[in-house]
């Protein structure tokens, strides 16, 4: 007896001649489809996620360039001339004839770096598209802090105004207009120290915009000056340390309230640790807000901070409304570079003694006496502690070796 013949219909599907598709049913393939989506869409999802958390974050760590690197320089002027440099030294071995400007702009990218330490890495990782994206997120995030800076100085520097000189009529915290020179305070605060504003013929050239007084970057205002007075045989003495100054620190990188402890001279107890203990003690009762400095990781004042508050408070007694480089005669970034500039680009020792000096009274006025931040490795390890447990060891390596 013959075997029967193979059912084709009943062991695999039928082929049809020309498409060469196997048959599949409507309900099946509609699955599959929605399937698929279902996972272009969660994809979707997972890269906006991702991709809006890192806009957060380089917005929130871009607050703290203003304060702390660049009032107005672009960061990608840093960033080429960190290359130029570097492509210079590969070339010809060093680096030379190079301008104020530029070692400037050095010296800001080596602070960029400091106060954003994985940004010189990130950018030798992403293609230059989206360098330019972080680029732009950490300027809006560096542009905001400004602009939060500002408003909360608009209202402090009146209400300070008021209880110190008791003008009249007294400044409105809610109005600039008439701040500047048209106010009798504001003018003296901001009138170049080498002038009188006593003098009536003085207050009347600055009102008019004369000749003879112009108001520009060229000239250090009283308002930087200790007690706001100004001795023209020492030029130096006083400089930066007015108590405006320490009040509009206080209130930008500790709190507004910490600012009323300005007459202080660092006494206190640390205020980062103060701060830390509250958030730790209240966490599930009260929320404590980080001080600025405990967010960017700042333990001493740097010299940029201070060019940064300068001009914020320069700002805040002028009469103009929004944030701007030119104010009539006055040149905001040249202001800033000048400051810069007296910190950093000093003629010699002497002079760096004194910056030195002064950078140490600020930092004692702003964060208290405490010094924990200079107890480095290299100071930790001169210190009896250390030196005991060396000399321990040694005594115990001479034991065996005499075994």
């Amino acid at each position: 007896m013959s075997a029967p013949e193979p059912d084709n219909q009943t062991h695999g599907p039928v082929i049809p001649d020309l498409s060469g598709a196997v048959p599949t049913s409507a309900e099946a393939r509609a699955k599959r489809r929605i399937a698929v989506l279902e996972e272009e869409l969660q994809t979707m999802r997972q890269e906006r996620g991702t991709k809006q958390r890192k806009t957060t974050y380089y917005v929130a760590q871009g607050r703290a360039v203003r304060r702390m690197v660049v009032l107005y320089t672009g960061l990608e002027d840093l960033v080429a001339e960190n290359d130029r440099r570097y492509e210079d030294g590969l070339v010809n071995g060093m680096v030379e004839d190079t301008t104020p400007e530029q070692d400037r702009l050095q010296r800001s990218y080596l602070a960029l770096a400091q106060s954003l330490p994985w940004l010189h890495s990130k950018l030798a990782e992403l293609d230059i598209d989206d360098s330019e994206d972080m680029l732009k997120k950490i300027k809006r995030g560096a542009d905001a802090a400004r602009g939060d800076d500002t408003s909360t100085l608009k209202d402090l520097i009146a209400t300070w105004i008021n209880q110190d000189f008791r003008p009249s009529p007294l400044l409105r915290s809610d109005d600039k207009q008439l701040r500047s020179f048209v106010h009798d305070i504001c003018g003296k605060l901001l009138c170049p120290a080498e002038w009188d504003w006593s003098n009536d013929r003085v207050k009347a050239g600055i009102r008019e915009r004369t000749s003879d007084y112009v108001v520009s970057e060229n000239s250090w205002p009283l308002f930087v000056y200790k007690n706001y007075t100004f001795n023209s045989s020492d030029l130096e003495k006083g400089l930066f340390m007015s108590k405006i100054l320490v009040q509009a620190f206080k209130a930008i990188f500790t709190s507004p309230s910490s600012a009323r402890e300005a007459d202080g001279d660092g006494d206190g107890a640390n205020i980062l640790e103060n701060n830390r203990r509250a958030r730790r003690s209240l966490n599930d009762q009260v929320k404590v807000k980080t001080c600025v400095a405990s967010i960017i990781n700042m333990r001493k004042v740097t010299p940029r901070s201070i060019a940064y508050v300068v001009c914020q408070v320069r700002f805040a007694l002028s009469s103009i409304l929004s944030w701007r480089t030119v104010d009539g005669d006055f040149d905001y970034e040249g202001f800033w570079n000048n400051i810069v500039d007296f910190f950093e680009n000093v003629p010699g020792p002497v002079a760096q003694h004194r910056v030195a000096k002064l950078l140490e009274w600020w930092t004692r006025k702003i964060f208290g006496k405490s010094h924990r931040q200079d107890l480095t490795p290299e100071v930790v390890s001169r210190m009896s502690v250390t030196a005991l447990a060396e000399q321990r060891k040694v005594l115990e390596d001479a034991a065996f070796d005499s075994e």
